[in-house]
């Protein structure tokens, strides 16, 4: 089952001689369970790709559908909590609030979309625990090493029932082991079901996903053929 498809979506910035192609006429599927690895240099689009697949910002053209909902046509308002509900953002500065604890980071989508606190505090320390740092929970971002915050961070990013995970260079600061550490989760992650599309720059990262899609100046110029979805296998076996 799609995920998150994107037909034919382009993206514009400024106009006349200042007129920039961010985005050019894409179309990408994720399926359930599927890892896709998005490449290239700098100022290809990648980080454009992921903010109009989440929701951030809306295409000059064409559509972006998130669990089938078409997120062009919803208020700005039902997309926010569409967002909360269904994506889960891994970006590279983290965007920990410094006044929170881990947990109250983490805690702090599920009660922005209305859950009792109690249940979000409990939601909170299970997802700390998948990520290895339940021992963090009362810590605040600065009492943390770099590769912690980038733990409790993507706690905060699979928290509740996220189907799309998004991931923006989500190693681009850590070392090595703790970089690989963080792929290690993701992969569980689409293992278990979810979606995941991320940005990198690092190949033996990029070796972690079922799909790795090429980009340059706007448009996809190469693709790798992913193994086939869950899905896909079940057809086959019967």
């Amino acid at each position: 089952m799609s995920v998150l498809a994107m037909t034919s979506v382009s993206r514009d910035h400024g106009a006349g001689a200042g007129l920039v192609h961010a985005l050019a006429e894409v179309s990408l599927e994720v399926r359930a369970g599927e890892f896709v690895a998005v490449m290239g240099p700098s100022g290809s689009g990648k980080s454009t790709l992921l903010t109009l697949a989440g929701g951030l910002d809306t295409p000059t053209s064409g559509q972006v559908v998130v669990e089938g909902a078409d997120l062009g046509a919803m208020r700005a308002a039902a997309r926010s909590a569409l967002r909360r509900r269904s994506v889960g953002y891994v970006f590279q500065d983290l965007n920990l609030i410094p006044s929170l604890t881990a947990a109250e980071n983490v805690m702090l989508p599920r009660e922005l979309d209305g859950v009792r606190a109690r249940r979000a505090r409990e939601e909170a320390g299970r997802a700390l625990q998948e990520v290895g740092v339940a021992d963090l929970a009362a810590r605040y971002p600065d009492e943390m090493s770099g590769g912690q915050q980038q733990r409790v961070a993507i706690a905060r990013a699979l928290v509740g029932d996220r189907r799309l995970v998004l991931a923006d260079e989500p190693t681009g600061a850590l070392d090595s082991h703790t970089g690989e550490d963080v792929m290690r989760m993701l992969r569980a992650r689409c293992d278990a079901g979810a979606a995941c599309l991320m940005v990198t720059h690092e190949s033996r990262h990029a070796a972690w996903a079922d799909r790795v899609v090429f980009l340059r100046d706007g448009r996809i110029v190469d693709a790798t053929p992913g193994r086939p979805g869950p899905e896909t296998l079940l057809q086959e076996a019967r």
